[in-house]
């Protein structure tokens, strides 16, 4: 059985310069793949280092053997060589590239990116580079995974985010990670110089998105039986529906009244136990299931979760009456929700 790095580790790895001679980062979630590669090409060869001792294949049109050749170069004038395979699932042989992994060249520092999936752990490639390099699979953070995520980001910059300006974030952008960085890094950038802390008024300021009426204060209007509110922020989505699209509101509420369906079958129904079963990582963020549990029954939630399938698919335009917006549709559906 490979034994396969986690992204902290490879990435202190990297920054310590404690390099092997084989680097796998393989799996569905790109981002980590092309920031780990990244970091690693920026760090181990100087400007005047690369143009001798730097090498990039595209598996769409790379054969095998010609990387294979190249990685048993030596540098020239300097201490590496890096060679870099990028989309290495497209290449054909890949598993010849066996015959390197079991003599490699301690002088060569071979990347191979191989996105969308993973290399089947039988094979003899994945046994030699695991002998001798780092395997890192590259999976897809779950939607409640993605605060801890951006908490993480901000922390190894020495910059503080606050929980609600972490959850506008997530509202507004998903889970695809090379977008989000690309939000987070605009938000560092406008911090420099100033207190490095990111809060719902930075994030509104600078993101376009209000800390008062995003898909975190529906969620908790709704939780909270708070109909005006719910109402007023459902009227400020349908003036801006390009900031707030229906299908991140209805995304939102499929993972809210997913989440508290699970939490009707615990047996304590305390903070505690919510946060442990929704693998949360502070209270706060398990006040609004708290009041989820005390203003529905379950049996409505399971009715909510029904109506939830049936708007998702009127808003992509099954059985849905001509001329309804998603403004119109939206309204509907939290007065169902809320009835």
């Amino acid at each position: 059985m490979a034994k396969f790095s986690s992204y902290s580790i490879v990435r202190k790895e990297i920054l310590k310069k404690s390099f092997k001679p084989i680097y796998l980062f393989m799996g569905q979630e790109s981002f980590f793949i092309d920031d780990l590669t990244n970091m690693m090409d920026k760090l181990i060869l100087s400007e005047t280092e690369r143009d001798f001792n730097h090498s990039v294949f595209y598996g769409v049109d790379a054969d095998v053997r010609t990387i294979i050749s190249t990685c048993q170069r030596y540098p020239m004038m300097a201490e590496y060589q890096v060679v870099i395979v990028k989309e290495a699932q497209r290449l054909d042989n890949f598993d010849l590239l066996a015959l390197y992994a079991k003599n490699p060249l301690k002088s060569t520092i071979l990347i191979i990116n191989y996105k969308h999936g993973t290399v089947d752990g039988r094979k003899a490639v994945l046994k030699a580079i695991d002998k001798v390099g780092v395997i890192f699979e590259s999976k897809r953070l779950y939607d409640n995974q993605i605060p801890a995520f951006i908490s993480s980001y901000y922390r190894d910059r020495g910059v503080q985010v606050d929980a609600k300006a972490s959850q506008m974030l997530v509202d507004y952008v998903g889970n695809d990670l090379s977008k989000l960085v690309k939000e987070l890094e605009k938000l560092q950038v406008v911090l420099s110089g100033k207190q490095p802390r990111v809060t719902p008024e930075v994030v509104e300021e600078n993101i376009g998105i209000s800390k008062d009426y995003n898909n975190f204060e529906l969620i908790k209007a709704i939780a909270n039986k708070d109909r005006a509110r719910a109402f007023r922020i459902v009227d400020y989505f349908e003036q801006d529906q390009r900031t707030n699209p229906l299908v991140m509101t209805l995304s939102s509420f499929i993972y809210y009244f997913n989440n508290l369906v699970e939490c009707y079958w615990l047996p304590h129904k305390s903070e505690q136990s919510v946060m442990k079963a929704l693998n949360f990582r502070g209270a706060f963020m398990t006040w609004d299931y708290m009041a989820g549990l005390r203003n529905y029954s379950v049996g409505e939630v399971m009715e909510i979760i029904s109506q939830l399938r049936t708007f998702d698919a009127r808003s992509k335009g099954i059985d849905n009456p001509p001329y309804t917006t998603n403004g119109d549709l939206l309204k509907e559906l939290v007065a169902k929700i809320m009835h």
